[in-house]
């Protein structure tokens, strides 16, 4: 039951009064919170990271929410899978590519297990898709869908979040 949700747009998240510490239910980030808290998550392991910062600003904001800081990605994916064990879901959150890599022998195990671990992973800007560049945190390829075809194998469910709050609603409203 593990599943993997990749938050591809920055701008959708950071730009929003709620990663700012608001709370306008309006925004990804503060529907991202409530949906963690409405399913009983009250921790989040997590590694920050520069493509995930904005998210993990609007997930503080969230009152019912603790981020616990782990020191790689191997720990928290471990961390949350403990966690799940006790609680019956948990997530984890960390940065692009290179990180949400690291995480996957984790969510291999959580998904072998039928754990209930969901793994969000920050990405770069929309703009920065289909650019041809090569971007820090990748593999050395303008391709920035490695990690997603990974999960796709190790999970039951991965969805890159492209535009933000309507996508989001739509696809996990059921």
């Amino acid at each position: 039951m593990s599943m993997l949700l990749n938050i591809s747009n920055r701008n959708a998240i950071s730009d929003s009064p709620s990663c700012n510490g608001t709370q306008n239910p309006s925004t990804l980030c503060h529907h991202l919170a409530r949906r963690l808290v409405q399913i009983g998550i009250t921790d989040v392991f997590t590694v920050p990271g520069d493509f995930n910062l904005s998210l993990l600003d609007g997930l503080i904001a969230e009152p019912e929410l603790n981020l616990i800081g782990c020191c790689n990605e191997l720990n928290a994916g471990y961390a949350a899978d403990g966690y799940d064990r006790s609680r019956g879901v948990s997530a984890c959150v960390v940065t692009f590519t290179v990180s949400g890599l690291s995480v996957t022998n984790a969510i291999t195990r959580a998904y072998s297990e039928n754990l209930a671990v969901i793994c969000i992973v920050g990405g770069p800007n929309l703009n920065d898709y289909g650019s041809n560049r090569i971007l820090h945190h990748t593999i050395g390829l303008a391709d920035f869908n490695q990690e997603l075809r990974c999960f796709q194998t190790v999970t039951c469910h991965c969805h890159q979040v492209s535009y933000a709050l309507r996508q989001i609603i739509h696809a996990y409203s059921n």
